[in-house]
């Protein structure tokens, strides 16, 4: 392996405004994506605002799946990170979407864990 994970930031635009706002139908869908994709789910929290929007996280033994949504824009930003090379991040965030109904998506995959960045040590004094 090259990378010791995966990390999928998703930006998801035009979505079900009722969806969005539905915490325990945000719940599901995010506990059936990481299933979906072959994740191990250890614990689920998830919290709905007043007077709307939830923000909501689920642990898996590979990492996790969060979400912030915001119906009031008809937007939710995602984010699936998977240790190891078993499970693909990409199976949840579209997962995720289409539950959704999400009509635009920019999703970015950033590799995490690639190795130590080398840093130099400064040749000025510490004070």
């Amino acid at each position: 392996m090259d990378t010791m994970g995966r990390h999928v930031i998703a930006e998801l635009w035009g979505c079900n405004v009722e969806k969005l706002n539905d915490m325990n139908f945000i719940e599901r869908v995010f506990v059936d994506a990481a299933l979906e994709s072959g994740a191990e789910v250890r614990e689920v929290a998830f919290h709905k605002f007043a007077p709307h929007g939830v923000s909501g996280v689920v642990i898996i033994s590979e990492s996790h799946l969060t979400i912030h949504s915001f119906p009031e824009h008809g937007y939710a930003s995602i984010d699936v990170y998977t240790c190891g090379d078993r499970i693909d991040p990409n199976v949840a965030s579209d997962y995720i979407s289409r539950a959704l109904r999400a009509t635009t998506s920019e999703i970015i995959e950033v590799p995490r864990g690639m190795g130590p960045i080398k840093v130099e040590k400064s040749k000025s004094k510490a004070l």
